[in-house]
């Protein structure tokens, strides 16, 4: 007989508990099977896989063979020589360091003033928003013809205005070098300005996507601060300085973040410019090139994913350290 004392369900209504909970359990994880296959198969696999291929000496035709720390040993020789590796690093970070900090500048600039309201604000907007929704071949393709330095529209501008011309993709010159302190730099009318330059232009261009992200984040600051500043007598650069700047800190990490990211992964846009070679004189060999390039066209894998490793470690020491400074200046009083 069934103690009344005993709280627990009978044994056939438990039964029927148990066999519902797993049907609902098979339910829940059938739906998400895509996800999950796609996550084992095109992420966690490959992820695991390419760590004991950086230990491999691998040609994509025979099977691999441990050579164990000898992928890194060259990864460590190039960057004490300043090649391969070495000026893959070097480009891409000359190309981070420069465009990301001025797409935020830019952005947070270009948010500001399309924040005002004006007659065809909105069409400001879809003016300076458009070039970030073109495909990025056609963009390229775009500024290979514009920045032409023998017919190209920017130079013949320039040329018409009596100004100089740089060579731009046919130039592995930087701008933000000590070459360009020489007087010999500036001679012939010519400025030190080489592909780098011309792909942090590019970027710039296609800022869109932060733009709209930072008015959005403008539009959610109470307009009472604006108003209790304007009764303090804080014109329009101090209430950008003291109001503005302050509540969009967190706006301005998240971007920060997301842009170092984009841009050491840029890859299609450089692979179009340099003609699938770094092209000039590997002045524009980033390192998701110089990856592409040793897996598909030198077939070694086991240094490629060597290359993929430590480009995923110096990607996350770099947001560590992001997220470390981030405490003394992310302004967090509206949290």
């Amino acid at each position: 007989m069934h103690d009344p004392a005993d709280t627990s369900p009978p044994p056939a209504i438990a039964s029927h508990q148990r066999r519902r909970g797993l049907r609902q359990w098979l339910t829940a994880v059938s739906f998400a099977s895509p996800w999950l296959v796609g996550l084992l198969a095109l992420f966690l696999y490959p992820f695991l896989v390419s760590l004991y291929w950086s230990f491999c000496q691998y040609d994509l035709i025979t099977p691999p063979r441990l050579i164990g720390l000898a992928n890194y040993q060259q990864l460590g020789s190039e960057l004490a020589a300043g090649t391969g590796i070495g000026k893959a690093l070097w480009n891409t970070g000359y190309y981070a360091l420069i465009s990301v900090p001025l797409s935020i500048v830019f952005g947070v600039g270009l948010a500001t003033l399309l924040s005002c309201e004006i007659r065809g604000q909105s069409i400001f907007r879809t003016l300076f928003y458009l070039p970030s929704v073109i495909p990025v071949v056609a963009s390229s393709i775009l500024w290979m013809w514009l920045l032409n330095p023998a017919d190209g529209l920017v130079n013949s501008i320039l040329g018409w205005l009596g100004l100089w011309q740089p060579q731009w993709f046919a130039s592995p010159d930087e701008f933000l070098s000590l070459h360009t302190l020489s007087p010999s730099a500036w001679e012939n009318n010519s400025a030190p300005v080489g592909s780098k330059d011309a792909l942090i232009l590019m970027s710039l261009w296609g800022m869109g996507n932060f733009m709209v992200i930072y008015l959005a984040a403008i539009g959610d600051i109470p307009k009472s601060l604006y108003e209790a500043a304007r009764i303090d007598g804080a014109g329009p650069v101090r209430r950008f300085w003291n109001v503005t700047l302050p509540l969009l800190t967190p706006i301005i990490f998240f971007n920060l973040v997301m842009g170092l990211i984009q841009s050491v992964q840029a890859f299609t846009q450089i692979y179009i410019v340099s003609e699938g070679r770094g092209a000039p004189a590997d002045s524009t060999l980033m390192l998701s090139l110089h990856l592409f390039l040793s897996a598909f066209q030198h077939l070694d894998m086991g240094y490629a994913s060597a290359v993929a490793w430590l480009l995923f470690v110096l990607l996350g020491v770099a947001t560590w350290f992001l997220f470390t400074t981030s405490r003394r200046w992310v302004y967090e009083g509206l949290r």
